[in-house]
């Protein structure tokens, strides 16, 4: 584990490998070692960063309440003092929602998302009364120990066997939450509706779930993001639960580096081009444009990234950022 001044703040978060930058964005009750699978199966290819959440694992406590844009802006900040400019963000459950944020506050820092187990916070993924009875219960149990209550959260995290170790780590996680940093995560999240932003994304997503996740079935959240989200690729690992990540590490790696490799996130280098809507020239990153190959063709056409945003539903084929 690392840590990083964030103005005045500690930030802390757990790095390994060299290569495109991937940030893993875990869940509640939880902290960046959920992604010791990851940490350490996809390090050979990827600069992989997991951060543990302001008030989670080794980061400090936030100063009160948050929003998941104060989330994003503390993501966005850490991932600036360790120089990383765009990356690959996979986030799982609350971790899939703060990825959205920071594609709405900070779009430029994303190349692709892959969602798991994700919601567009409870309020936007949920009936209303499942929403309000998670939040009532978590703030029923924030003042209560830990192991009071955690065992009763195992059977909806996870569907069968899971490898050696896997309970353990989650239950250290658990009995280790603390109310300052469990209460406004979980708060800001059970308020969060964040439906408005799933129509706007222009970069390659890929929807990794469990076929039998309990707290965001794939028939009902999984269905919806697919629907919205422009281009969204859904996979289901089968016999998997809500902590695909845990439950099934290598069927998760593979699946990741699958999508990061199938050129759903490759950047195209370019010196000069044209937007095929508007036709703004650019030659720099100051005037960032998108590309689309067209089913029709084949050709590749590229779009501002004004256009890209207010067309994404009429163009045609993945969209992906272009770097000079």
């Amino acid at each position: 584990m690392e840590l990083a001044d964030i103005g005045g703040r500690r930030l802390a978060y757990h790095r390994s490998g060299a290569g495109p930058a991937l940030v893993l964005l875990h869940g509640g009750w939880s902290d960046g070692r959920a992604w010791r699978p990851q940490l350490a199966g996809l390090a050979d290819r990827f600069d992989v960063i997991a951060w543990d959440a302001p008030g989670c694992g080794g980061s400090d406590d936030p100063p009160g309440e948050m929003t998941m844009a104060d989330y994003a802006d503390d993501l966005a900040a850490l991932l600036a003092v360790l120089g990383v400019e765009s990356a690959d963000l996979c986030g799982l459950s609350f971790g899939g929602g703060l990825a959205l944020a920071v594609w709405e506050r900070h779009p430029r820092l994303v190349r692709s998302l892959i969602l798991a187990g994700a919601y567009a916070g409870w309020k936007g993924s949920l009936p209303p009364d499942e929403a309000a009875a998670r939040i009532r219960r978590v703030r029923a149990e924030v003042d209560r120990p830990p192991e009071e209550w955690l065992d009763g959260y195992l059977p909806t995290f996870f569907d069968g066997p899971v490898p050696p170790g896997t309970l353990e780590l989650v239950r250290t996680m658990m009995l280790e939450s603390r109310r300052a940093g469990m209460l406004p995560m979980l708060s800001a999240f059970a308020e969060s509706d964040l439906n408005a932003v799933l129509p706007t994304i222009a970069v390659p997503t890929l929807l990794l779930w469990g076929e039998n996740d309990q707290r965001a079935p794939v028939g009902t959240v999984a269905a919806a993001l697919r629907s919205a989200i422009p281009g969204a690729e859904l996979v289901v690992l089968p016999a998997v639960g809500h902590e695909t990540n845990l439950q099934a590490p290598e069927a998760f790696n593979a699946e990741v580096r699958r999508f990061l490799g199938s050129g759903g996130a490759t950047l195209w280098p370019v010196s000069r081009a044209t937007c095929a809507l508007c036709g703004q020239q650019a030659e720099s990153e100051e005037a960032p444009l998108t590309w689309a190959t067209s089913i029709e063709d084949g050709r590749k056409k590229l779009y501002c990234d004004r256009c890209a945003r207010e067309n994404v539903r009429n163009i045609e084929g993945k969209l992906d950022p272009v770097y000079w």
